[in-house]
Order: C-alpha cells, then structure tokens, then sequence
C-alpha cells in the first residue's frame, strides 16, 4: 500500500506541476492588451474604404483609361495601398459623393490629382512633367 500511494503522490505532483506550467509561462495581462471599440471600428472602417476604392479600380473601363493616361496599374495600387486611413476615407467618400454617369471621369480625376500630388513630393516618379 504505501508503494501505491508513493506513486501516485509523485504522480499527483508531476500532474500539478506539468498542468501549470502553461499558466506559469503566460505573460501577466495589462491594459495596455486590451483594444478598444473605437479602434476596431475605424480599422474596418479604414478596410472597408480601401475595398470600395479597389472595387473600382479593378472595373475594366477605369483600368484602360487609366492606361490610356500612361498609368502604371501597379503603381497604382501601390498607391492606395499606402495610403494613411484618413486619405482612404476622403478618396472614398468623394467616389461616392460623384454623380450618376459622371463616375469614370470623376475617379480618373481623383487618381490623377492624388498620382500629380505624390509625384510633385518626391514619393513617386509616374509623369515626366514634374521634374
């Protein structure tokens, strides 16, 4: 009996010692883990925006009159992809804030105007005439 009970002793502590071992290596939570509403709906937000402007690059007649204006396509998603959150919401809303029928040309505006902007920084080299 007491070699029965001595195994399961040393069984019971290597049981208790293997079981909180992964509660032992845990990192301590702070609050600095937790992630608030706030953020979770504005990096939606900021997703959804960049699908909305994807949707409509991705149409055939945008891509070809943005070929048409020399545009390189992967330059242009390079772009929007750098694009910060607050310039995805803006470039977003005034694709939708164009009126009926006049949505190629008013994107392929806003393309242009943001592909002009960016090259006149510096950050890009897509026109000639900016040198």
């Amino acid at each position: 009996m007491n070699k029965v009970r001595a195994y399961l002793s040393t069984l019971l502590i290597a049981a208790l010692v293997i079981t909180s071992l992964p509660v032992a290596a845990a990192p301590a939570s702070s609050t600095t883990d937790l992630v608030s509403t706030q953020s979770v709906l504005a990096n939606d937000g900021a997703q959804a925006d960049r699908e909305r402007i994807h949707q409509l690059l991705n149409r055939a007649d945008i891509q070809d009159e943005l070929v048409k204006q020399g545009v390189d396509l992967d330059e242009v998603e390079a772009r929007v992809a750098a694009l910060s959150d607050a310039e995805a919401q803006q470039m977003a809303n005034q694709l939708e804030e164009l009126p009926a029928g006049a949505g190629v040309v008013g994107a392929l505006f806003a393309v242009f105007i943001i592909l002009l902007v960016t090259d006149i920084l510096g950050l890009t080299d897509v026109y000639p005439f900016t040198r």
